[in-house]
């Protein structure tokens, strides 16, 4: 009975240390740095950007007996200084991002009614593919601003406006780009609204188009943005949930 007591002892004894051993292995296999990451929170700089909260949207209008389409996307990264007169900014739009005809996206460009799936899948391949965006090749696009200047205000009470001013450079073209931006706060941030007109041709892509032109999409198209910056005073700590 002893020598069995004894070893039921080591057992346990044995037991603990490999459960002990274990414990460690597991806590080794995650870096220091990921720990320390899931328990600090994200800060943000004056004019950094909330990445999830942020989305770009477009309207696609038709030619013939085409659709229009609602497009919704987002950005890689950017920075927006306001007020900046130099060096203001860079926005870099993730074009593989851009998807075509959601309910979203139709809802944010004014559009009604629902797309099919099917509808959806063609219409967004056909749009990331090798005869428009391109994406496989060009990626990314690229707004470099370089001032975000305040307009005098022409309506008491209206939100502050900046015109962005810079250079927007899509697939291997790049133009001058210039447009207002109004500026709300918003949940201690700075919620940046602003639209320009794109035309397709100026960027050398040519608008598709089926049927010998008789179904197709318009040369030009409006792009809006909405952007959550972080104001001069910093923000720290935000979620998408505490941004919107």
């Amino acid at each position: 009975m002893r020598l069995r007591s004894n070893r039921t002892f080591h057992d346990s004894a044995c037991g603990g240390r490999r459960l002990r051993a274990l414990l460690m292995a597991l806590a080794m296999a995650f870096p220091a740095c990921e720990r320390a990451t899931a328990q600090t929170p994200i800060s943000y700089s004056a004019g950094d950007l909330h990445l999830p909260s942020t989305r770009v949207f477009a309207l696609v209008g038709k030619t013939g007996l085409g659709h229009e389409h609602g497009v919704l996307g987002r950005l890689k990264s950017g920075r927006l200084n306001l007020g900046a007169t130099c060096d203001a900014g860079e926005l870099v739009f993730d074009m593989s991002s851009f998807t075509a005809d959601t309910d979203q996206a139709r809802r944010l460009v004014g559009l009604s009614g629902s797309s099919s799936d099917s509808t959806r899948k063609q219409v967004t391949t056909t749009m990331l593919g090798r005869d428009v965006l391109n994406v496989g090749q060009y990626p990314t696009a690229v707004f470099k601003i370089d001032s975000a200047t305040p307009e005098r205000p022409t309506v008491e009470g209206q939100p502050q406006r900046y015109r962005l001013s810079g250079q927007f450079t899509l697939q291997r073209t790049a133009r001058p780009l210039s447009f207002l931006a109004e500026v709300t706060s918003k949940n201690g941030w700075n919620l940046v609204r602003g639209s320009f007109p794109l035309k397709q041709s100026e960027y050398g892509i040519k608008p598709y188009s089926k049927a010998f032109g008789a179904v197709g999409v318009a040369d030009e198209m409006t792009v809006w943005g909405e952007l959550w910056v972080a104001p001069a005073t910093g923000v720290a700590g935000q979620t998408s949930a505490a941004v919107r």
